[in-house]
């Protein structure tokens, strides 16, 4: 069994140490050094080149190192091969971390305490405490559920919204499309961690940051294609938006000169709210592999149809 790897963000050298050491004497080969493409017959990727998929003739397996797919999916040419996306308790644990911290950065208003060390001012600006503070979510998946029940531990209320029923202890359930309205009116902060679909490309837009109460704050750390740019810059300039942390754009890296880099109320992170680690992830490629040469169902196997 032969398997190509392809990333320009994640190190080979780290991988193939990981899969030895799991796998012993799995030839893996590193694009664009692949030899014979009729060798390889598994893919570990992300986002690889348009094509590069279709030209490997014995392909029968590709693994996403991340838990999107969409940019593969939008390959007109992709290879009609099972396709497994990234599921990891690793990812999931530094998703929940990550919506932890930008919670706790705009509830606890540190922009406004780091004006004033920058002032040299003494003042204790009033806070309401966790429990009277609304979270909702865009997302009850692997990741949403995650950072429901951490958020939940620290006391916030917490909402959540799904395309179709889910049932999360603790959290106040939305869904369909008559369920979000009714979930937005309450949030302070809202949390996007949808999969990208056609049916969730641009939902953060002007009509549900209207929908949003005013001073809210919303938090992106899904997929840059989920937000209308011009609508957010429009809702925070208008004040009815207090701010934004997007961890995930449309173009990445993004470009000098975007008006994001410089807004006030804009935190920007360039696509680290969940890491895929080779420590903590290259199981799930070889439980893929296993499972694929064993004949057994795949894990986390991407229903095209839904996009995840």
């Amino acid at each position: 069994m032969t398997l190509l790897f392809c990333s320009t963000t994640d190190r080979a050298d780290d991988w193939l140490g990981e899969l030895d050491r799991r796998m012993p004497g799995l030839e893996v080969r590193v694009w664009p050094e692949m030899g014979d493409p009729a060798d390889i017959d598994m893919a570990l990727v992300w986002k690889p080149p348009q094509g590069l998929l279709a030209s490997l003739p014995n392909l029968k397996l590709i693994v996403s190192l991340g838990a999107g797919v969409e940019s593969m999916l939008l390959d007109p040419t992709l290879p009609d091969v099972p396709l497994v996306r990234m599921v990891s308790e690793g990812l999931t644990l530094d998703m929940a971390g990550f919506v932890a911290l930008q919670v706790l950065r705009w509830h606890r208003q540190l922009d406004e305490y780091k004006a004033q060390q920058a002032a040299q001012t003494w003042t204790q600006l009033g806070h309401k405490p966790a429990s009277e503070v609304t979270v909702g979510f865009l997302g009850l998946g692997e990741l949403g559920t995650a950072s429901a029940r951490t958020l939940l531990s620290m006391d916030y209320r917490v909402l959540g919204w799904s395309r179709t029923p889910k049932s999360v202890h603790g959290v106040e359930s939305y869904s369909g499309a008559e369920g979000l309205p009714r979930m937005l009116a309450q949030c302070d902060l809202l949390v996007c961690l949808l999969p990208l679909t056609d049916g969730t490309r641009g939902v953060l837009n002007r009509d549900l940051f209207a929908a949003l109460p005013r001073g809210a704050v919303v938090i992106n750390a899904a997929r840059g294609g989920h937000l209308v740019e011009a609508d957010l810059l429009e809702a925070l300039d208008s004040g009815h938006l207090r701010g934004a942390s997007l961890d995930v754009f449309a173009e990445e890296p993004l470009p000098p000169g975007h008006p994001f880099w410089s807004h006030p109320r804009i935190h920007v992170t360039p696509h680290i709210a969940a890491v895929t680690h080779p420590s903590r992830s290259a199981h799930i490629v070889v439980d893929a592999i296993t499972a694929l040469r064993d004949g057994r169902p795949l894990p986390n196997l991407v229903n095209r149809k839904q996009g995840y």
